[in-house]
Order: C-alpha cells, then structure tokens, then sequence
C-alpha cells in the first residue's frame, strides 16, 4: 500500500468514529402477533433491516429454538434459568434513516401472574442487552479496520524507515565512488600530461638521433670516397 492510500485510509477511519457513541433505549410497546395485540418492547437501531434481523435471530438462538417467518417465534423459551412454555415473538422493521426497530414480547394468557411480571421484567434486559451486544459487535468490526489500518501505517513506516537506511548507506557507497573517481581522474590527468611530455621528447630525440645518423652516414662516405684514393 503507497503512503498516499495509507494516509486517505487512515483519515477515512478516524472520520467514521467521530459520531457520538451509542445509547440502547427500550420502551414499552404492543405489536400484532397472529391477528392479537401482544404487549412488549421496542428498541430502534441503526443498521439495515436485513443485518439488524439477521442479528437479532442469531442473538435469540441462546434462548431457546428460533423459528423465523414475518414474526420470529422463540418456542419454550429459557431466560434467566427460568423455561416458559409461552414462546417469545420478535419483530423487525425498517425505519426511516437507516434504521431498523426491534420489538420483542410474550403471550402472557398461558403464564401465571407471577411469571408475567418476572419474564416481562427479564424480557426488558434482553432486549436492552440485544441493543448493546449489537452495537458493540458493529463497533468491534471499527475496531478491526481501525487495527488493521495501524498494522498498515506501522508496516508502512517501517517499510519507509528501511528504505530511508537503504537510502542512506547507498548516499555513503556514492560518496566514496565518487571520491575514487575524482582521484583516479586526477591520477589520470597528470599521467596524460607526462605521457604527453614524454612523446613530445622522444620525438625531439628521434629527431636529434636522425640528424646525428645523417651526419655519421656522411662521414662513413668520406672514410670509403679516401679509401678508394689509396694507391
């Protein structure tokens, strides 16, 4: 990953959790369940439908046996170590704003008045307890991207910082070719320059060689012309 999409992604994680945290807010409410009005509770969430839905069935499954339809029914229920036979009815809808209502309530004509109050009691808590489990599984997912991102960042900045040392080491290997060079060229220019002088004498000496030739040469005639007048 460059710098640059370290950087955006970085920014784009510390903007998402900028928001205000989170408050779970449940309410007493009634809900049509199988063509009756079914007293409970009622919760708003942000998220889609269909993530709110999925989480809430798989939240109810520690209840008890979840069979999901328009309404999800929650059959003999166990809540706090107490087992009803009354089943627990759940409902999602979706909400303006990207939100999502979940509703949650029991029959009470199959129980005594004792377990109404008891599991109506109860029965707030887990709805309130779905809200905050909810919230903190989708802030755990934050927490992950936001980790992974710093794993990103620290991955970079080492990457960078070994590069910087890499950098650095070459800048010195540079330095000392580059002073080699220069010396090899100066140890290069004054040879040029003495092989320079020693042509230009060894030229002045085959030129003093040839006269001197010349000069014996005339004289070895002048030797053979006074041997030849010997008689």
């Amino acid at each position: 990953m460059s710098p640059k999409k370290v950087i955006v992604l970085a920014l784009a994680i510390s903007i998402s959790v900028a928001g205000s945290s989170q408050t779970v807010k449940v309410k007493k409410e009634s809900a049509g369940v199988k063509n009756q009005s079914v007293a409970g509770y009622i919760v708003t969430l942000d998220g889609a439908l269909a993530d709110v839905t999925n989480s809430f069935s798989k939240y109810l499954k520690g209840y008890g046996k979840v069979k999901q339809n328009d309404v999800i029914t929650v059959s003999e229920p166990t809540v706090m170590g107490i087992k009803y036979i009354s089943s627990l009815y759940g409902i999602t809808q979706e909400k303006g704003n990207a939100t999502t209502s979940v509703w949650l309530g029991f029959d009470r004509s199959t129980l005594t008045k004792e377990q109404v109050t008891t599991l109506e009691k109860e029965l707030e808590n887990v709805l309130h307890d779905f809200g905050v489990q909810y919230y903190r599984s989708k802030i755990q997912v934050q927490v992950d991207e936001s980790s992974r991102a710093y794993q990103a960042v620290e991955r970079q900045q080492q990457k960078l910082s070994n590069e910087s040392k890499s950098l650095a080491t070459r800048l010195e290997d540079n330095k000392r070719e580059k002073a080699q060079l220069e010396k090899s060229l100066e140890a290069n220019k004054a040879e040029h320059e003495a092989l320079l002088k020693k042509i230009e004498k060894n030229k002045q000496d085959q030129d003093s060689v040839v006269q001197a030739g010349v000069q014996v040469k005339k004289i070895v005639e002048m030797h053979r012309e006074k041997q030849r007048k010997v008689n």
